[in-house]
């Protein structure tokens, strides 16, 4: 992923350019200089402004874009994983599947 950025609309229009489903990461960076994720999500269609519902709930993002809604899904499914989900993260549930999508997770059976 790319970043941090701080989380405001004006850095989210100059960094996010292409309109793609994509990625994202919401956080701070932390007193070691890292970035701390406490949330995880996605867009299917445009992480550009799924972004911009964010600011002012987090001080700054990461964020990938991906080539298609699955690919999007899945990286969304690994990262809620890989930060340690419901446990670790802000995410109050595991990533949904798009509706109308029997796409499973790849990390776990919960989708199943």
């Amino acid at each position: 992923m790319e970043g941090p950025y701080k989380l405001t609309d004006t850095v989210i229009d100059r960094e996010v350019t292409k309109t793609s489903p994509g990625n994202y990461g919401l956080g701070h960076t932390n007193d070691g200089g890292g970035f701390t994720v406490k949330y995880v999500g996605r867009s299917d269609v445009d992480v550009n402004d799924r972004l911009k519902d964010w600011v002012g709930s987090y001080k700054e993002f990461k964020f990938s874009c991906a080539g298609t809604p699955k690919a999007a899904f899945e990286k969304e499914c690994r990262n809620y994983h890989d930060f340690g989900g419901r446990e670790k993260l802000d995410n109050e549930q595991h990533p949904a599947r798009p509706s109308g999508t029997g796409w499973t997770c790849p990390v776990c059976t919960i989708l199943e």
